[in-house]
Order: C-alpha cells, then sequence, then structure tokens
C-alpha cells in the first residue's frame, strides 16, 4: 500500500482531530518519521509483552500506515514551501519526461489493443486532447487501463513497471503543476499535515510509554523506546558551551 493510500484511508480520522490537540512537530518531521519506523521494527520482538501491558493492538498494527499517511502529507506540504519558481522550475524540467512517458504508453498500446477494438477506442480517447493537466490525467488513466488489461500487453513484452511509473509520475507532476500554478491551498495542506503528525505521534508516544514501563528494569530493550534524536540532542548540549538551540521543524 502507497502512503498515498495509508493517507485516503486514514483521512477522515486525521482530520476530525480537534485543533486543540493538534501537536506542532518539535525536531525535523523526516527524522521524527524515520523514528517511528524505526520504533515498529524494534518492538516486534515485544509485541507480546506490550499487549499484554495493556497496549491496544491496534495502536501496533496502524503505525506503519500512521507513518505513511503522514509522510504523504509531508510531501504535499513540502511541494508547496518549495514556492511557485521553484515548482515551475521543477516541472519544465520533468515535463520532457513525463510527456514522452504517455506517448510511449499511447504507442505501446495501440499496438497491443489492435485487435481489441474497445481497449483500443479507450486509449484513442485517453490521448484525445492537450496541455499539461490532460497529460497529467492521460498518464494516470493508461496506467489504469494497462493494469486492468494485462494481457496484450504482455502479449508484446510491454514493460509492466511502466504502468506503475506512469501512475507515480501522474501524482508527482500533478501536485508540481498545481505548485507552479498557486492553485493549492497551504494553508489546509498545513493543517493536515500537523493533524497527520499528530496521528502518528500518538500512537508512538503511546508504545514508547508502554515500553518504558515495561522495560523499566532492562535498558537493554527500554533504550528502543526512546527518541534517539533527543538523547543525540542533549548529548552535544551538555558537552556544549551554554547557547540557545532552535531544531528546525518544516
Amino acid at each position: 500500500m502507497s502512503n498515498q493510500d495509508d493517507f485516503e484511508k486514514h483521512a477522515a480520522t486525521i482530520e476530525a482531530i480537534d485543533a486543540k490537540d493538534v501537536k506542532h512537530p518539535n525536531m525535523p518531521v523526516g527524522i521524527f518519521f524515520q523514528e517511528a519506523e524505526d520504533l515498529y521494527n524494534w518492538l516486534q520482538k515485544d509485541r507480546k509483552a506490550l499487549v499484554a501491558a495493556g497496549l491496544d493492538q491496534s495502536v501496533i498494527d496502524t503505525l506503519p500506515a500512521r507513518a505513511g499517511a503522514a509522510t504523504y502529507i509531508q510531501s504535499q506540504w513540502n511541494s508547496l514551501r518549495l514556492g511557485k519558481e521553484e515548482a515551475q522550475k521543477q516541472f519544465a524540467k520533468l515535463a520532457p519526461y513525463v510527456y514522452d512517458l504517455r506517448d510511449t504508453l499511447v504507442h505501446h498500446m495501440l499496438y497491443a489493443f489492435r485487435k481489441h477494438p474497445d481497449l483500443k477506442s479507450r486509449v484513442q480517447a485517453i490521448a484525445d486532447g492537450s496541455g499539461d493537466a490532460d497529460m497529467i490525467q492521460d498518464l494516470s488513466d493508461l496506467g489504469v487501463h494497462g493494469k486492468n488489461n494485462p494481457e496484450p500487453l504482455m502479449a508484446v513484452n510491454f514493460d509492466m513497471g511502466l504502468l506503475d511509473e506512469a501512475v507515480q509520475k501522474s501524482d508527482e507532476t500533478a501536485s508540481l503543476l498545481g505548485a507552479a500554478r498557486g492553485e493549492v491551498k497551504d494553508k489546509e495542506t498545513k493543517v493536515m499535515r500537523d493533524k497527520a503528525y499528530t496521528y502518528l505521534k500518538q500512537s508512538v508516544d503511546e508504545i514508547r510509554e508502554c515500553g518504558r514501563y515495561v522495560f523499566w528494569r532492562d535498558e537493554a530493550r527500554r533504550v528502543g523506546y526512546a527518541s534517539a534524536h533527543f538523547r543525540r540532542t542533549r548529548g552535544k548540549r551538555d558537552s556544549a558551551p551554554a547557547q540557545t538551540e532552535t531544531i528546525d521543524a518544516p
């Protein structure tokens, strides 16, 4: 399941988080997301002990999806932070490739589906039109159309991986184009980013709290239930001259 799928699956729960309960990142979010993944791997050995101590099984099971959802919306927020000008530059750089990818898919599909009039006519309908937005939709539609009808494509030794590439590039290019045109709403995306971070943090905090409780006399296991980032930060602060530290947490 992709990060976007994770987000869409949990979007209603994330959006329902009350504004007063929203937490804001106190460390770089990329580091926090990695720590969440590390925590999930670490706890597998202790799963039974944590559940026996009262930790809800669903808190463990949903951790990867919560991290995926937060990662996805963070990517959307990052695309806004690039700024319109930077997004325009990135879109211009990517455009030749994605246009060529669209044309490549159309070329192969028209031949592969030549003996299937209904499938071929669908490709022709998708290919009709022009412009950046149309191209982005074409990539998505062609990817889905190919996945739904793989046999004729496989018969001509078509690279089926291009279908996944088309869907991925459609999503990526759509985000860039929206930022380049200033069509996306950064405020709403920032709110959702913070809520998705909160949703992930709720799970991480519960697991860490339970882990520290269970392994209070086992330092070797307890260490995995604390933030490595803050442990390193404290170590640097304790060994450095007194100064004011600012953590960038976009």
